[in-house]
């Protein structure tokens, strides 16, 4: 049996035990990368250490324990108490004021994940003080960063129009930004009516008024010297971060310590509130299919593809690879993976160059919202502990959904109907 096989089935194991019985699958994710790589693959330690995400582990606790102190000392309830104010009566606009707020960084070149580690905390607050949808809103905040995935400022079109320049072929940069940014707009109707936006919409404007005032008359505003180093901080993260591309996680540990020596109260108790659990998942689960990348599984799937003599169905098959994989690991790398496959058939000219990428490229990044991509734990890891489990079920159900719908779609639009 190849190592292939082996890895494939390793992986079905982890969820079938994931699923049958309580235990982390990032800690049944390790364990199976230990055994496959030990017993099949002849890895030592070191080698499989390679695939631990020691980014994505410092991004999330970091991330969750500046906002743990942020909370701790109150100023996130200032923060959403003058969202509060500002957003009154438009409280059905809500999950749009997310959905724009999380495009606008990622259209200016700045990482998807960078967007929403700022605005996921806050809007699933937001949410809460006005009793949204968490899955909603998380949604939202995923896919609006999601539309601004291929700017032409956007690291993710680089690395696409980069890839498929070096095969000497020509597309639309152009055509890539407009009919992702349409593609996650349509997929965010459907969250907002699928969640219950259109129930917002129908409250009257008279209770919605009421409720509104209520919620700000509830909130504190006055500020203290903690408060405002806080919001400083959040704001150097922030510029940091989008402005300059620092490292985010390391800017948020570095502003939470700043904070914790300089306001001991507010750091008590912080550590604990980093979600570990989110951390454990997620690092385990892509520690695994790093391991299957190694192996070269991924890759071996994707030349089995693309010796297909059936163009239409092996694009079909490659957008499929792209959804499937990228739901567990990082979509860049994905991308810079999956299109040399697609190279082939845009040579011969059987299928548009553009419309392949346009479909490749939305296939492997909508999928983003499983909790096991980085904006996806962000978003789990940000919910309060009382909701994550609904959340982590309404982003895991949901990226399944775009995993099975993705490609499909995408391939009839932009392929099929195309050519």
């Amino acid at each position: 049996m190849s190592i292939h096989v082996i890895g494939i089935i390793g992986l079905v194991i982890v969820f079938i035990i994931g699923t049958a019985r309580p235990i982390n699958l990032g800690a049944l994710a390790l364990v199976m990368t230990f055994i496959v790589g030990t017993i099949f693959a002849g890895e030592s330690v070191m080698e499989m250490y390679r695939g631990f995400p020691v980014d994505l582990f410092v991004l999330l606790a970091g991330v969750t324990y500046l906002f743990a102190i942020a909370s701790n000392n109150g100023t996130v309830e200032r923060i959403i108490g003058a969202a509060a104010r500002l957003v009154r009566e438009r409280r059905r606009l809500i999950p749009w004021i997310v959905f724009v707020a999380a495009s606008l960084p990622a259209m200016a070149g700045a990482i998807g994940s960078a967007g929403v580690a700022i605005l996921a905390p806050l809007s699933l607050r937001l949410a809460e003080r006005y009793e949204i949808d968490r899955r909603m809103i998380g949604l939202m905040v995923i896919y609006g960063a999601g539309a601004g995935n291929f700017s032409p400022l956007n690291v993710l079109s680089i690395i696409v129009t980069q890839a498929v320049a070096r095969s000497g072929l020509q597309m639309s940069s152009l055509a890539l930004f407009l009919s992702n940014f349409a593609y996650n707009v349509a997929v965010a109707a459907v969250i907002y009516v699928f969640f219950g936006g259109l129930r917002l919409a129908k409250k009257s404007r008279h209770s919605e008024t009421a409720g509104a005032a209520e919620l700000v008359k509830q909130v504190p505003l006055g500020l203290r010297a903690d408060h405002v180093c806080t919001l400083l901080a959040l704001l150097a993260v922030a510029v940091g971060a989008l402005g300059f591309g620092l490292n985010i996680g390391l800017l948020a540990f570095a502003a939470a310590v700043m904070l914790q020596l300089i306001f001991p109260a507010s750091g008590i108790g912080a550590d604990k509130k980093i979600a570990w659990g989110v951390v454990l998942l997620v690092c385990g689960i892509i520690t695994y299919v790093a391991a299957l990348q190694r192996y070269g599984t991924v890759q071996a799937v994707g030349d089995g593809i693309a010796g297909l003599n059936t163009p239409l169905l092996a694009a079909l098959l490659i957008c499929a690879v792209g959804a499937v994989t990228s739901a567990f690991a990082s979509s860049a790398g994905i991308l810079a993976a999956v299109i040399p496959l697609a190279v082939p058939f845009m040579v011969r000219g059987e299928i548009g160059t553009t419309e392949l990428v346009v479909a490749l490229a939305i296939s492997t990044t909508v999928v983003d919202s499983t909790p096991f991509s980085t904006v996806g734990a962000l978003v789990v890891a940000n919910a309060d502990d009382n909701e994550r489990p609904l959340v982590y079920r309404g982003l895991l159900l949901w990226g399944m959904a775009m995993i099975v719908t993705a490609p499909l779609l995408t391939w009839l639009i932009f392929i099929v109907l195309a050519n």
